[in-house]
């Protein structure tokens, strides 16, 4: 029964009743409910960095479900925005500008969502093993420029001390406000992927992920869907880096090298490719 099917109801009222069914509901409330019956180290160990590595997974989840993309570069661009908020924004070092943290922001994703059109145009002529090969590439060129830049990156010592502002006297950082700043981020992932998968884009790239001759031939622009994918993916994945670095309070080259980029597959293939849900899942199981 949809009491919406025929009514002037707004869109996203009408997404919300189609999409949340009550076990969705159940979840919702326990993690809303879960920093107030654990411990704070749980809290923020646990249930924080799940929610961080997750969303970070859940853009290679929707390029390797819905694009048939496996892409190794999603903690590249998780890095370009971390480090990007880290030169614009405040840090123990004086390579930072320190400019307003909101400034800082939109331009770290900004940024990290431009370097994943970037990448996503130079390899979405390949597929299979080629794909993966110069994703990963990408993802070892941006770990040696990190480490071996001291002037941009401060090399190997990175970023330290690069910390949530505070806002409204509030301290972000502390293990449940900053678990509820990840669960609010993370849940917004994950409705705008089951929004874009039913959108005439989501359906038009399934399609190329199926039969790319056939949606060429029928007047698709294989080559546009697919680096619009790695956009949309990079743009998930940007706000993952820059809840990984308020995380962490720092970042350096460690944290973007390949065991990295290989933790973020491992995390989305447990918890299963095209399950938006299966990337947090995955993560819950590697942190915990």
């Amino acid at each position: 029964y949809d009491p919406y099917a025929d009514s002037d109801a707004p869109r996203w009222l009408k997404f919300l009743w189609r999409n949340l069914s009550p076990r969705h509901v159940f979840i919702f409330i326990f993690l809303i409910a879960y920093p107030f019956i654990v411990s704070p180290f749980f809290t923020f160990q646990v249930g924080a960095q799940s929610l961080v590595l997750g969303l970070i997974a859940l853009s290679l989840s929707f390029l390797g479900g819905y694009g048939g993309i496996v892409s190794l570069a999603q903690m590249s661009i998780a890095g370009i925005a971390g480090y990007s908020l880290a030169i614009f924004g405040s840090s123990s070092t004086d390579i930072s500008l320190g400019w307003p943290w909101w400034v800082a922001l939109f331009f770290s994703i900004l940024i990290a969502t431009s370097c994943a059109l970037i990448f996503g145009w130079l390899s979405v002529r390949t597929e299979g093993i080629y794909t993966i090969m110069i994703t990963l590439a990408f993802g070892v060129a941006f770990y040696y420029l990190v480490l071996q830049n001291y002037s941009l990156f401060n090399g190997f010592q990175g970023f330290q001390k690069v910390y949530p502002p505070q806002v409204f006297g509030v301290n972000w950082r502390d293990p449940i406000p900053f678990y509820f700043i990840a669960l609010l981020t993370a849940f917004f992932g994950y409705l705008s992927i089951k929004w874009v998968i039913r959108s005439p884009f989501g359906i038009a790239l399934q399609g190329v992920r199926d039969n790319p001759r056939r949606m060429e031939a029928l007047g698709f622009n294989v080559i546009a869907h697919r680096v619009a994918a790695y956009g949309f993916g990079g743009l998930i994945a940007a706000f993952g880096g820059v809840l990984l670095v308020w995380y962490n309070g720092l970042i350096t080259p460690g944290s973007v090298n390949t065991g990295w980029q290989i933790n973020i597959l491992v995390i989305a293939v447990l918890g299963g490719m095209g399950h938006p849900i299966g990337a947090f899942v995955g993560a819950a199981i590697v942190t915990g």
